[in-house]
């Protein structure tokens, strides 16, 4: 398997990012990296090319506060790294970049599954009754309510192939578990919710914050890209300062669902292990034909979602 990972993607790239591809190859001997990027930041960083670390020549990155589209520019190390794995290159695309301008190369370079509105990025983190799946955690900020009932549909068959979970429990997270609480979207969204006929999932319905730490009331919790994203960062630091956090356990980064392409999105902040992480999990899709799986699953969903969105 060959995971392209993007050389300039992050807050310390591109030594991070080196330092990444070589503890994921110790890791994993079935496994070969392809950086992308320009050939200086690779000498720079003494990157060790040979047949299992490569490289895939880009001229330069995409700055944080650039425009999302500069993404698909095929001249960027992350534009560059979508058309490896859409010509069959690599197998799947790791970057700790700007998620946005990941999130739109990878729907303009490699397109959505059928029927896929909007890609959702899901994180799985440690909840106290078993892991659980935020998402949306920065894909898409701004979303509507039938895009929620498609990336609740999402989530759950990620749950069940990703971490584990034959029979998830399906929140909305909101500001009170009541039925009627939070803002229109959020009110709109759980009345689409509870208009979906599930199978073999249970929708239970607007959960709180702490749901997501213990994860007693549901396993997937839904949200828009801006709450998910704030709530994760924080959740994570929180574990991590309590010591509670298994980062050898729980995959440092998020799978962005929705996509023709295995592609995971890591902490722009992101360390050597936390890379070596993210192509882990990259690794663990691929294995697992999650897309191939999640691409069957969302033609399924999609009479469903339609359903939902006129029921809004």
């Amino acid at each position: 398997m060959r995971i392209a990972v993007d050389l300039l993607g992050g807050d310390h790239a591109p030594a991070v990012v080196v330092d990444g591809a070589q503890q994921a190859c110790n890791a994993d001997s079935d496994l070969d990296i392809a950086l992308v990027g320009p050939r200086p930041a690779a000498d720079e960083s003494s990157a060790v090319l040979d047949d299992r670390i490569s490289l895939i020549e880009a001229d330069r990155g995409v700055d944080m506060a650039a425009p999302a589209a500069d993404g698909a520019d095929p001249g960027t190390s992350i534009g560059a790294a979508m058309r490896a794995l859409v010509g069959g290159r690599v197998d799947a695309v790791v970057s700790a970049g700007a998620s946005g301008a990941t999130v739109a190369a990878a729907v303009v370079v490699l397109g959505r599954l059928a029927g896929v509105r909007r890609p959702a990025l899901a994180a799985i983190l440690p909840g106290r009754a078993g892991p659980l799946v935020l998402l949306d955690v920065g894909a898409g900020l701004q979303v509507k309510a039938g895009q929620m009932v498609q990336h609740a549909a999402l989530g759950t068959a990620y749950a069940r192939m990703a971490a584990g979970i034959d029979s998830p429990c399906v929140g909305l997270l909101s500001i009170g578990s009541e039925a009627g609480k939070g803002d229109r979207l959020r009110r709109a969204a759980d009345t689409a919710l509870r208009a979906v006929s599930w199978a073999d999932t249970t929708y239970v319905g607007p959960v709180e914050g702490h749901d997501v730490v213990t994860g007693t009331r549901a396993n997937v919790i839904v949200t828009d890209g801006f709450t998910g994203n704030v709530l994760l960062k924080a959740v994570e630091a929180v574990l991590a300062a309590a010591a509670a956090y298994p980062p050898a356990k729980v995959p440092r980064g998020a799978a962005l669902l929705g996509v023709a392409g295995t592609v995971v999105v890591c902490h722009g902040a992101a360390s050597g292990a936390d890379i070596a992480s993210g192509v882990a999990l990259a690794a663990r899709l691929v294995r697992s034909d999650v897309v191939g799986r999640l691409a069957h699953r969302a033609a399924a969903a999609r009479g469903r979602t339609k359903l939902a969105e006129v029921a809004t």
